[in-house]
């Protein structure tokens, strides 16, 4: 039975491969290029062998396994490529329909993939073959069997029958017709919801042949794997595809399509992932700046800084801009850049002709090539580091380029291509910002083939819509397109071209973006399929009408099912309403795209359409009917915006913001306008609508007001303006506050705790009207919710928590208010337990904050601690450190305790930075500090300016304050002693533009005190005056005189005596008019001009005089000068009587007396001494109106000095002045010096008393110059000790000179002796010890107390004396102690020859000295010839017998001991008396 089975089973086998064999294909081969290295022979196509190729292959068990070839015998004509040994070598793939376009990128773009794809598929092919070939290579046997071998062969054929379909299934699918098929996704990606910093992974299975191509994108943008390998990696492995995504961050939230593609078709799936991040609070937007994360792949932490940042920038068309920032990346990593990123309004730019980025490792720059409307936006910078990113922006506006004709409309922007077809396409633009002179009236589409430069326009007539469809375009062709405005002044620039644009199917373009997918293996077959040629397509289905306006229609509708191989074409037909006559439109041409623009209908008619598409083979039946359309605008004007709001922003930008258009459809975007007050001159503050109702205007001019008004633009045109806002001034902006600090507990009681905080350093321009404080409960380390405590604002920066709970622990925080709003909490205090204090001492203060900021000063102000302890607070300290300075700087301004709660401290150094804290003190001690204060820096503000008083001209009081920087809304704020004033009956104030004056009422003691100004709104500008008594009475003084007003006198009533004696009455007005009248009253009489009273008034100087010749007895009494100017009064007096008018009288008469005097010769300085330089006494005298008759004489003790005495020499005359020159004074010349003048107009005499006083008076300045003369001592070293002297110019005997040791006289010995060398005072010290160190002092009298010269004799100066003495004493032992010759010796000794010579020397020297002789530099040795003796220790003596002519020479007695050495040196000369006769 299982052998007929087995038989019947190879049968059909063999049958089914017969029918295969009959089966007849008409193949084309087609040869590419490939990398494999087989030759292009190699890619012949052969027919397989009939014979059956047999290997045999041993197994592990020896046995040998028959194995067959690849190719069965009468296999069928496959598709596999072999070269010429038979070695397959790839496949052929079935033909498809494509056009060579296509088919040739095709096979471009998969070259690479051949030989993978070709081993993969004989690899499977050979693997089944093999199997199916061992199954069916049985041997069919006929045995009797047991019953238990048919079981056996059951199983054995079941598993047989099993195998044998699964290689006819393999077999179905390895015919090339069955085998391709499109792509399947067999497990799509899931959707996941993943946190923030985790790494995701997307797989998906795709079965399809050819193995399809896979893409992954993200929100339809292509992911490009290996260019971001740090972000994305992409697998594939046996049909199973992943995409991994590192580090996840918000921004991979999106949608991820993978796309599956060949040549077959195309599959796509899409899952969405949703990136989350564990934060509380508001989401971060996409360019917000995030937490920089540790990179593991480089060890570091990046951290990015951007400086040198751009700013908003202003450009005009056509110009080039560059936008740059420098950044740093730390640390930096060798080979590792930043990427850097530029956006426009959120969308990343990418390089192009436009746009240019250039990255120099530092700086970033973003350079935009001739500006455009399009180019203005909100322009991001992004740094992306492994760790995260960093962004700034900047906003750049862009202006309108200058029109050539005055009137005519700006260049639209942003002219967009979109439902590209064959023939068709639809442009859109936005309108201009500025119409012109009149409105627009419509728009001209410019079109270029690409390639040319060739404009054609499209529209013959303007359209209002800014949209148009353009038709009539060649398939296949790229063009671009430009708009132009029109309004009756002209026509506009065109506006920037758009981007290219390709006339062709959309799917052909889809197909073209996605790129060819399929493997190409090297060879392509084609095969012949049924041809559907001849067929007519069917019906157009889902006709609409997509567009519609007065101007034109819009018809869409899809293309039929059923079209053949041929292009389908469209014709279209209309039929106005109530109608059944259909007029075709396009009789002439079809259309080749789904899409087709109607113009030329009758507005306000209505219309139906439909579509009969056609081919070569016929026409089809009509498409059903569109319904009615009318023809006219559907798309209407945007409504106008909301009433424009103009909110403050920086000093030259204003924040605009009002309500969106109602209603409106395809909103373009709004834009904004703006006009100075006061003229009617509009100017667009944006050249590129913005879709946001909120726009900051920048560039405006500060201090200037400003109203603004907004459009909404849509498609069909500008809506109506919104209403003007109200007008605002170009200034800073008032913020929200910044967030208090220090939020500390100060007293805990059981159910309640008193809280302290330190104000926000920054009010955001307006004063902090209050806070409001939240709390939350803390139990086991989990905090509860926040919950406010205070409804109300507290206006303190201190709060009793109360209702709270007994060993409860609780967490504060707090949030500051302004007129702008509430501030972003605080950062929580810790946790705190609600207990009761059992502290004594106050706790800290609150509340500190500084006015009155100046270079050297500051006025500090706290409130008083919420906790005072267990007794009052009475008073405080205030401690002040330099910011730089360490912990251990502070130190307190005060000594003792401050009752109040203000100090201003002084002694500030400029341009410093201070930090200052406050300790309040009770009866228990003092307690902990405050929260720090500061930095403060102490500077004083640019135009600064003081509290000023003034006293007006009816005398009223005020205290002004100006400022020139207040801003809308600031105030003035008046204060006394720092506190806010209750009582406004003690002053009135009275505020002026950018001035406050504050008025006292009433002037009295109650309002002495500090008062000080304080403007809101402002960076604390403040000042204060106080008033004292002594100031108060002051201005009260001079408020009377501004109520009173007297005539000021610059000089009051004075009496000046004149030559003979004359009385001259003066005064002199400090301000007057020249209607002031002078009244001139003695004693209640008044005077007139006459011979005794001459009067004057000078009203160019203010000065009034009165002239009496003399004074007489009835001329004692009070003398007046009553004035009168206008209602001011003055009155100055003079009184004359007693002893003072009686002195006054003689003076007058003395004048009087001196004037006769002055008539003829007569003194001018009487005689007088003077002492000079070189100590010489002079008697001078100076004369005066004398002639040369003249008698001048002088006298000594009544005795004249006549021409021919002793004294006449000295007598000198030189220039009016006599000079008598004692010289060096002595006792002899004391006497009384008198000089006479006479001649025939008078005499006069001039007497000196130089005897008694006036000799000592003379002595004494002789003392004083001599002094003055001595030189600072100066010290030399001598064999006997030290000497300290000191140089005078003249020394007298009477001179009295003393000297001090250690501030002790010094009394006189033989050791130390002081004295006098002609002019040098000089102290000797004989044998100095170390007790004569220390300070001398010479002390000389110079008249009255004495003049000290002082020399420390200790330290160096005792030293190098001493060592000199120690030298030179030596020195002189030595001189007086060496050996020396002292006579006995001549110079020249003549001897006759033969003689005895004798010669004896005189020696001295201690030790007794050794003596030598020598001639000519030869010592002498005793012997017959020569005889020395030394006797006595004192003589020497040297005899030569019977001396020759050989015994001539110099000759020398040398004496030497330890001291020194000494020659006595004689010259000896032999002669012979009978050679002398012969030479004579």
């Amino acid at each position: 039975m299982s052998g007929s089975v087995q038989v019947t089973q190879q049968k059909q086998h063999h049958q089914h491969q017969k029918k295969e064999q009959q089966q007849h294909h008409y193949e084309s081969s087609c040869h590419l290029s490939t990398k494999s290295s087989v030759s292009q022979q190699s890619f012949s196509t052969y027919k397989t062998s009939s014979q059956r190729l047999k290997t045999s292959v041993k197994t592990e068990k020896g046995q040998q396994v028959v194995k067959l070839s690849p190719l069965p015998t009468r296999a069928k004509r496959t598709y596999l490529a072999m070269d010429r040994d038979k070695e397959v070598i790839g496949y052929v793939i079935p033909v498809f329909r494509a056009n060579h376009e296509s088919v040739r990128s095709l096979m471009e773009a998969q070259g690479e993939e051949v030989v993978e794809e070709g081993i993969n598929y004989v690899a499977m092919r050979n693997l089944f073959v093999a199997e199916s070939r061992e199954a069916t290579s049985q041997v069919v046997k006929v045995e009797k069997k047991s019953r238990t071998m048919h079981v056996r062969e059951s199983a054995t054929r079941l598993e047989v029958n099993k195998t044998v379909d699964e290689w006819s299934e393999f077999r179905k699918k390895m015919n090339p017709d069955s085998l391709t098929h499109r792509p399947e996704l067999i497990i799509k990606p899931r959707g996941q919801t993943i946190w923030e910093g985790k790494t995701l992974k997307l797989h998906c299975t795709v079965a399809g042949w050819p193995k399809p191509r896979i893409t992954w994108y993200k929100n339809n943008v292509l992911i490009d794997a290996k260019a971001h390998s740090e972000k994305y990696i992409t697998e594939s492995n046996y049909n199973m595809h992943s995409l991994e995504i590192k580090n996840c961050d918000f921004l991979d939230t999106a949608q991820y399509t993978v796309s599956a593609l060949n040549i077959k078709g195309e599959t796509s799936s899409v899952a969405s992932i949703v990136v989350k991040r564990f934060k509380e609070g508001v989401e971060d937007g996409p360019l917000d700046p995030k937490p920089h994360g540790f990179c593991s792949e480089h060890g570091v932490t990046f951290k990015t800084t951007i400086i040198d940042k751009f700013q908003v920038a202003f450009g005009r068309e056509g110009e080039t801009m560059s936008l740059g920032c420098t950044v740093i990346v730390y640390p930096t990593v060798k080979k590792y850049q930043p990427e850097v990123v530029w956006y426009r309004n959120s969308v990343p730019l990418k390089p192009s002709k436009w746009v240019h980025t250039h990255w120099s490792g530092e700086r970033a720059t973003l350079t935009l090539a001739h500006l455009n409307k399009e180019d203005e936006g909100m322009y991001t910078l992004r740094i992306n580091t492994k760790s995260g990113f960093d962004s700034y922006s900047a906003y750049v506006f862009v202006q309108d380029a200058d029109v050539e004709v005055e009137g005519v409309p700006v260049s639209p922007l942003d002219v967009r291509c979109h439902d590209a077809n064959k023939d068709y396409v639809v442009v859109t633009w936005k309108q201009p910002s500025m119409e012109g002179s009149c409105p627009i009236l419509g728009y001209y589409i410019d079109r270029c083939e690409v390639g040319t430069h060739h404009w054609a326009q499209c529209n013959d007539s303007p359209v209002k819509y800014a949209r148009y469809p353009v038709t009539g375009l060649v398939e296949g062709r790229s063009y671009i397109f430009r708009v132009r405005a029109l309004n009756k002044a002209g026509v506009s620039h065109a506006s920037r071209v758009s981007e290219a644009v390709i006339a062709m199917d959309p799917s052909d373009r889809a197909r073209l973006r996605a790129g060819p997918s399929a493997p190409f293996t090297g060879m392509i077959k084609f095969t012949e399929e049924d041809s559907t040629e001849g067929v007519v397509p069917g019906e157009a289905t889902d006709v609409v009408v997509t567009e519609a306006t007065k101007s034109y229609v819009v018809l869409a509708w899809k293309p039929p099912v059923q079209r053949g191989h041929e292009g389908v074409m469209y014709f279209i037909e209309k039929c106005m309403a109530g109608s059944d006559t259909w007029q075709r439109v396009n009789t002439g041409m079809p259309v080749k795209s789904p899409r087709f623009a109607l113009f030329d209908l009758a507005e306000g008619k209505s219309y139906s359409f439909r579509v009969r598409c056609c081919n070569s083979a016929g026409v089809s039946e009509a498409s059903a009917a569109t319904g009615d359309t009318t023809v006219g605008d559907k798309l209407g004007l945007p409504s106008a915006p909301g009433t424009a709001v103009a909110i403050r922003n920086t000093a030259t930008s204003v924040v605009v913001i009002w309500a969106a258009s109602k209603d409106v459809v395809h909103l373009a975007g709004y834009y904004i306008k703006c006009s100075v007050v006061g003229t009617d001159v509009w100017m667009p503050c944006n050249n590129k609508p913005v879709r946001q109702t909120r726009f900051v205007v920048h560039g405006l001019s500060t201090g200037v007001n400003y109203v603004f008004k907004v459009k909404a633009v849509n498609a069909a045109g500008y809506s109506q303006s919104s209403p003007i806002s109200d007008a605002v001034v170009v200034q800073a902006a008032i913020s929200l506050p910044g967030k208090p600090t220090d939020v500390t507990l100060v007293e805990a009681v059981k159910d309640y705790m008193e809280l302290t905080w330190t104000a926000p350093a920054k009010n955001g321009g307006a004063d902090i009207r209050g806070y409001f404080v939240d709390y939350r409960t803390v139990k086991g380390g989990v905090v509860g919710k926040w919950h406010e405590m205070n409804h109300k604002a507290v206006t303190t920066t201190s709060y009793k928590a109360e209702n709270l709970k007994e060993n409860v622990f609780y967490q504060f925080q707090v949030r500051s208010m302004n007129m702008a709003g509430v501030s972003k909490a605080s950062l929580p205090c810790a946790t705190l337990e609600c207990k009761e204090w059992t502290i004594t001492v106050p706790g800290a203060a609150s509340g500190l904050h500084v006015l009155e900021v100046r270079d050297t000063s500051a006025v500090v102000l706290w409130d008083t601690p919420a906790f005072s302890g267990r007794s009052p607070v009475n008073g405080y300290y205030l401690d002040i450190k330099e910011a730089s300075a360490g912990a251990q700087g502070w130190k307190a301004v005060h000594e003792k305790v401050n009752k109040m709660k203000y100090l201003k401290v002084t002694g500030l150094k400029a341009a410093t930075s201070y930090v200052f804290r406050v300790r309040a003190q009770n009866l228990a001690g003092v307690g902990k500090p405050s929260a720090v204060l500061g930095p403060i820096l102490a500077q004083s503000r640019p135009g600064t300016k003081e509290i000023y008083v003034d006293v007006d001209d009816d005398g009223v009081i005020s205290m002004i304050f100006e400022c020139s920087e207040m801003s809308e809304g600031s105030e003035f704020v008046w204060s006394k002693n720092y506190k806010a004033m209750t009582d406004t009956s003690r002053l009135t104030i009275v505020n002026e533009k950018g001035k406050s004056r504050a008025i006292f009422n009433s002037p009295s003691l109650e309002d002495l005190g500090i008062f000080s100004c304080v403007v809101t709104g402002t960076d604390g500008i403040s000042s204060s005056y106080t008033l004292t008594e002594e100031g108060l009475k002051r201005l009260l003084d001079i408020s009377h005189e501004h109520k009173f007003p007297v005539i000021p006198f610059k000089t009051e009533m004075a009496m000046d005596l004149l030559e003979k004696g004359r009385v001259r009455f003066w005064t002199q007005l400090e301000k007057f008019t020249s209607a002031c009248q002078v009244e001139y009253v003695f004693n209640d009489v008044v005077l007139s001009q006459g011979k005794k009273y001459t009067m004057h008034f000078d009203n160019s100087t203010g000065i009034i005089e009165m002239f009496m010749d003399s004074l007489e007895v009835t001329d004692e009494g009070t003398f007046t000068f009553n004035l009168v100017d206008g209602k001011a009064k003055g009155t100055t007096s003079l009184v004359l009587i007693g002893d003072e008018f009686r002195a006054l009288q003689k003076k007058s008469e003395f004048e009087r007396a001196e004037w006769v005097r002055k008539q003829g010769p007569h003194f001018v300085e009487y005689l007088d001494f003077t002492v000079t330089a070189e100590c010489n006494v002079l008697l001078k005298c100076k004369i005066g109106n004398v002639k040369p008759d003249t008698e001048i004489t002088w006298s000594k003790d009544s005795i004249e000095i006549a021409d021919d005495d002793e004294g006449a020499e000295k007598i000198e005359r030189k220039d009016g002045e006599l000079i008598f020159n004692i010289g060096k004074i002595s006792k002899s010349d004391a006497g009384i010096y008198e000089v006479f003048l006479k001649d025939d107009r008078g005499k006069d005499k001039s007497l000196f008393n130089l005897t008694d006083a006036g000799f000592q008076a003379v002595k004494n300045a002789l003392f004083k110059v001599i002094a003055e003369s001595s030189t600072q001592i100066k010290v030399i070293s001598t064999e006997h000790g030290i000497e300290l002297h000191s140089d005078v110019t003249y020394y007298d005997e009477d001179l009295r000179v003393g000297w001090l040791h250690k501030d002790s006289k010094i009394a006189a010995s033989e050791r130390v002796k002081s004295g006098v060398s002609g002019e040098q005072l000089w102290l000797k010290i004989n044998e100095p010890t170390e007790k004569d160190k220390g300070k001398y002092c010479m002390d000389i009298f110079d008249g009255k107390d004495g003049l000290k010269r002082v020399f420390d004799l200790s330290g160096k100066a005792w030293e190098d004396a001493f060592e000199e003495f120690q030298r030179l004493k030596a020195a002189a032992i030595a001189e007086r102690n060496r050996a020396r010759v002292v006579g006995g010796l001549p110079d020249v000794v003549a001897i006759q020859e033969g003689k005895s010579l004798n010669l004896t020397g005189n020696v001295w020297g201690e030790p007794t000295p050794e003596v030598s002789w020598v001639k000519n530099d030869k010592e002498l040795l005793p012997d017959d010839h020569y005889t020395l003796k030394f006797e006595h220790g004192k003589f020497a003596s040297i005899t030569i017998a019977s001396v020759t002519t050989a015994d001539s020479g110099k000759y020398a007695l040398v004496v030497k001991n330890k001291y020194g050495t000494e020659n006595g040196e004689f010259t000896v000369s032999v002669y012979n008396p009978e050679e002398e006769e012969k030479k004579g």
